[in-house]
């Protein structure tokens, strides 16, 4: 038995998590590629019989036929151009209507309300925001507008209430209302109601493969077959998920921008930790293929702990690397596009491409990422990492032109390695290099590694190429999406009626169904209030987040099971 009390909580000095991950993520820059499929995870026996609820396991990607990629050039001058009626589709609201934006930025001041929006929202809907929050900015300094990842929807969120807002619009999916409110609630704002742009439920591929028997059968299996377990949860699942699991093995939510630091840290501070990590099958099994290059490229202790992280070696990483567990049949509709055709056509006409990758994209994908970023030419990562890669090489070759000028236009040009609605803020972030910059000959193209037969969405509600969803623009019949439609199911005319209510207030019950799923209020798991219980693995990550360690509570929890 292994009190928890004998357990010396490790720190990593003065590094923080960002710095942590930061160093993770340049492994990639010195790695060598080998072939890694006989050491990824597998899971075989009575789990084989579940299957999701959308999805099958995502093991083999489908078939496209695909000859040239759609793209958005964004001139010199900031001027944009698209190729192809999926760009074209995409490009025309980066633009958006004068009228539009003064509508419902008057709206919105009236209503006293704020805006969190992810980065995948609908493009016409993100470009009005985006003129708004510029309008808002240069008018008082300040903005209620936030376009950002799941987790910050949420900080904005409390600063937004901070600022004096009394309502917040959340734009995304269902998961992300019930976060932002609980995010609100634990800084002392759980009074000021957060509203979804819709009544209808918003789904999301991904979360709900976690919501069913064979996610709790998997966690279930794997905590009797592991002494010292600990969930490793993606933090795109609803609160219900992370309840559910918490009260059957010890939870903490990640990102993708954490993942590798949270596993790096909880093995170094419990080294006989057992990692079950999901729902993400993609992003699992792309985490233990990286574990597996930095073994494989021969670093040795001292490379180890300089480059990744200060107490760990080789032992310990094969270690680590053995024992995450990764669900098998998680996946996400955007990300399950990038497979097969796609893959081909990027490797065969892309060559002088950046190639960037979320890290739920499919192995091909993200190994064609990886491979390029050991020379500085692609990147993987979350959201936020492949906007910050694509703004540090715009920056460098604009400087570096403009240092030397060459008086010929030269072109960046990136493959999009993620849902189609970040060209959003992509564009925004690439004009504002070129009017900082003043002049330059440098052109960006972002590419959409589309499928040809990739689809428009449709007005007949009859037609539904996703579950649950009416239409679903830039997917494919063969399985995936290059825009998500659940996000998608938040426009701008929605967003303008829920703005109309709130002014209103005259009908409370409709302004109800807006707000988040209610679906563990009042309820109890195993005696414990159950959003408390789902709230606690977000507590958890936002303590490492600060800390730099993992808490206290969290090792004593997973050292007291195993005892």
């Amino acid at each position: 038995m292994l009190a928890a009390k004998s357990l010396q909580r490790t720190r990593v000095g003065s590094m923080n998590v960002s710095h942590l991950q930061n160093k993770a993520n340049r492994i990639l820059a010195s790695i060598s590629l080998t072939d890694t499929s006989s050491t990824l995870v597998t899971h075989d026996g009575p789990m084989a019989k579940f299957s999701t609820r959308l999805f099958s396991a995502p093991a083999a990607a489908y078939h496209q036929t695909v000859d040239v990629f759609p793209s958005i050039l964004i001139g010199s001058d900031g001027s944009l151009s698209a190729q192809g009626p999926f760009a074209e589709s995409q490009a025309q609201f980066l633009k958006p209507d004068e009228e539009a934006v003064k509508d419902l930025a008057e709206k919105l001041k009236e209503a006293n309300m704020g805006v969190v929006a992810h980065y995948y929202m609908d493009v016409e809907l993100q470009g009005v925001l985006t003129s708004i929050k510029q309008q808002q900015l240069k008018e008082s300094g300040s903005s209620r507008i936030a376009v950002a990842d799941s987790l910050a929807m949420g900080d904005f969120a409390v600063k937004m209430c901070e600022d004096g807002a009394t309502s917040i619009a959340c734009l995304g999916v269902d998961f992300m209302s019930e976060s932002v409110a609980t995010i609100m609630t634990r800084n002392g704002f759980g009074h000021i109601p957060v509203y979804r742009a819709t009544a209808k439920h918003i789904g999301c591929s991904l979360a709900e493969s976690a919501e069913n028997e064979s996610y709790r059968a998997w966690l279930q299996k794997g905590k009797m077959e592991n002494d010292s377990a600990l969930h490793v949860v993606y933090i795109n699942t609803s609160l219900e998920t992370k309840a559910v699991s918490n009260s059957i093995v010890p939870t903490i939510t990640c990102t993708s921008s954490n993942v590798m630091a949270t596993m790096l840290q909880v093995s170094v501070e419990v080294p006989n930790v057992k990692i079950l990590y999901g729902p993400d099958t993609y992003m699992g099994d792309n985490l233990v293929t990286m574990f597996t290059a930095i073994l494989d490229a021969g670093w040795d202790d001292e490379k180890i702990a300089k480059d990744l992280h200060p107490k760990h070696n080789k032992e310990s990483i094969r270690r680590l690397r053995d024992s995450i567990n990764v669900f098998p049949n998680g996946n996400c509709v955007v990300h399950h596009m990038f497979g097969n055709e796609v893959v081909k056509t990027v490797k065969e006409s892309y060559d002088d491409a950046y190639v960037t990758a979320h890290l739920e994209v499919p192995g091909e994908m993200f190994e064609i990422a990886m491979a390029q970023s050991l020379t500085d030419q692609g990147t993987v990562g979350s959201t936020s990492d492949i906007l910050k890669f694509i703004s540090r090489k715009v920056t460098a070759a604009i400087e570096k032109e403009n240092a030397n000028p060459s008086g010929e236009k030269s072109r960046l040009k990136f493959i999009l390695g993620t849902e189609a609605g970040m060209v959003t803020s992509i564009v925004k972030s690439v004009q504002d290099i070129i009017a900082a910059a003043k002049s330059s000959n440098v052109e960006t193209e972002i590419i959409f590694p589309v499928a040809s037969e990739a689809v428009t969405g449709v007005d007949d509600e009859e037609i539904s190429v996703v579950p649950g969803v009416s239409g679903g623009e830039g997917c494919s019949t063969a399985g995936g999406c290059a825009t998500c439609p659940f996000m998608k199911m938040n426009d701008l005319d929605a967003l303008s009626d829920v703005a109309d209510m709130v002014i209103q207030n005259d009908d409370e019950m409709k302004l109800r169904s807006h707000l988040p799923p209610q679906r563990l209020a009042g309820k109890k798991i195993n005696g414990r209030d159950a959003i408390d219980l789902g709230s606690e693995p977000i507590l958890f990550m936002r303590h490492f987040m600060k800390e730099n360690s993992m808490p206290p509570e969290l090792v004593a929890k997973i050292t007291t099971d195993a005892s």
